[in-house]
């Protein structure tokens, strides 16, 4: 769980000073958050898809998720404004390091026809964002226990100013962007 961040502070840190040549080491970008975030639009009529996200998301991050509700009234949609409508969880620290190597080392190569993740998913200011279509790649989760085979999103916010540090950044930590 520590070793990653360890190997940050040891192997990443002094590379990425070297490759852009910044001038302290306040300047060397870092991972800040992970966000994991979880539709369920279907909650709308069903109560029970919300505790069973909520225990697939507990096991992933070993944190509890924060529920999202509906900020408006959408009558197309058959939502109404506070109907709940998805779960998220936002990992810092110790949980972030170690959800993200269980995540690049585990997970990822459990892919199907896994050739690597996209390099171009960067939105401008350093963040990636990735979607994952089923929640049965982490191997937290058991086969005969899911209901329904789910999708995430998962964010990697870091304190990079421009998405070339952060690719730099995140392929040192492990992330397997494709050739």
């Amino acid at each position: 769980m520590a070793r990653l961040k360890d190997y940050y502070k040891s192997e990443v840190a002094p590379a990425l000073m070297k490759k852009f040549s910044y001038k302290s080491v306040m300047q060397i970008p870092q991972l800040d958050k992970i966000v994991i975030n979880v539709g369920a639009g279907e909650a709308k009529e069903n109560s029970k898809v919300i505790d069973s996200i909520t225990s697939d998301l507990r096991a992933i991050t070993g944190q509890k998720p924060a529920v999202c509700k509906a900020k408006k009234s959408v009558a197309n949609f058959k939502l109404r404004e506070g109907m709940k409508i998805g779960l998220k969880v936002t990992l810092r620290g110790d949980r972030m390091y170690e959800f993200l190597d269980r995540f690049f080392n585990v997970a990822l190569p459990r892919v199907r026809d896994f050739r690597g993740i996209n390099p171009n998913s960067f939105d401008g200011r350093g963040n990636y964002n990735l979607g994952v279509k089923e929640q049965l790649i982490f191997p937290e989760i058991e086969f005969d226990k899911i209901d329904k085979v789910r999708g995430m999103d998962i964010c990697f916010v870091t304190t990079a100013q421009n998405d070339e540090e952060a690719r730099e950044l995140l392929s040192l930590m492990g992330a397997p962007f494709q050739k």
